[in-house]
């Protein structure tokens, strides 16, 4: 206890000279977790495979394992985590309002989202895909879906690049969750639903009697761990443990048990160039 009350100390002194180098602003992550040891952190509970509540309360997946290790590298024990679903059209403002301390949720890197959050990553790459019925052997990628109903959730742009760049004609539905475009999907009233190929993988691995994924990636997706913009010390702190998984392999161990059983085919781990 004394010695987590000097680092508390250190971390919120001004002065160089008082901890013997520069500390952090006393909205840092990292003095935060240091100071209360807890985080609350967003993720999606409907994502199979990545990110999920299960019935008896558990947090299971990729996106789970990789915000458990991160937070074990802040000093805060799972145990002392708080799970927030934050949604696509909401995560930016969960961050910047200080309800999430970290978003960890499918989570693109682009450059208008940085004018608003920092990131730290990728810890993950992907690319956008369709999902389709089993005998929909039509659909072969976007270019495919004029005049059919394509899926999206609501505040994520996916649909409307495939509408903008393969498929002006396409007609676009949304949902606010990935499961209602699933459950609609597998009822015949969409014809695809498009978002990132590795969470659609996993519904394939829920019903790979029914569903699959086209295979055609047409994007390039970098998924980043969401911070508060201006927080340096923290979003360096996030990115050495992200290249810590990385290199313990524990970051291969985790999508090999969460998505592995899906097969889709596990990338190589990316570099880490958001610190």
């Amino acid at each position: 206890m004394r010695g987590r009350a000097l680092l508390v100390a250190c971390l919120m002194l001004v002065t160089a000279a008082a901890c013997g180098e520069e500390a952090g602003p006393s909205d840092s992550l990292v003095a935060r977790a240091v100071a209360s040891n807890k985080l609350t952190i967003g993720i999606r509970f409907d994502q199979p495979g990545l990110s999920k509540r299960t019935m008896d309360g558990r947090y299971v997946g990729f996106d789970v394992d990789v915000a458990k290790y991160v937070a074990s590298e802040l000093g805060v024990d799972e145990d002392h985590i708080t799970w927030h679903d934050s949604r696509p059209s909401s995560r930016e403002t969960d961050i910047t309002s200080g309800i999430t301390d970290l978003m960890v949720a499918t989570y693109s890197i682009t450059e208008k989202r940085k004018q608003v959050v920092a990131f730290a990553g990728p810890y993950f790459d992907t690319g956008q895909d369709l999902l389709v019925r089993l005998r929909s052997t039509d659909i072969t990628g976007p270019e495919n879906l004029n005049g059919r109903k394509l899926c999206a959730v609501g505040g994520t742009t996916s649909a409307e690049q495939v509408r903008d760049k393969f498929a002006q004609a396409v007609q676009l539905v949304e949902y606010p969750r990935y499961q209602d475009c699933v459950t609609a999907l597998l009822a015949g009233q969409v014809d695809a639903v498009t978002t990132d190929d590795v969470i659609l993988a996993g519904y394939v691995a829920q019903n790979p009697e029914l569903l699959r994924v086209v295979g055609k990636p047409f994007s390039k997706e970098k998924y980043g761990v969401g911070l508060r913009k201006d927080d340096t010390e923290g979003k360096a702190a996030v990115a050495k443990a992200i290249q810590k998984m990385i290199s313990s392999g524990e970051w291969l161990e985790s999508l090999n048990r969460n998505i592995g059983p899906s097969g889709y085919r596990i990338p190589p781990p990316p570099q880490v160039t958001e610190k």
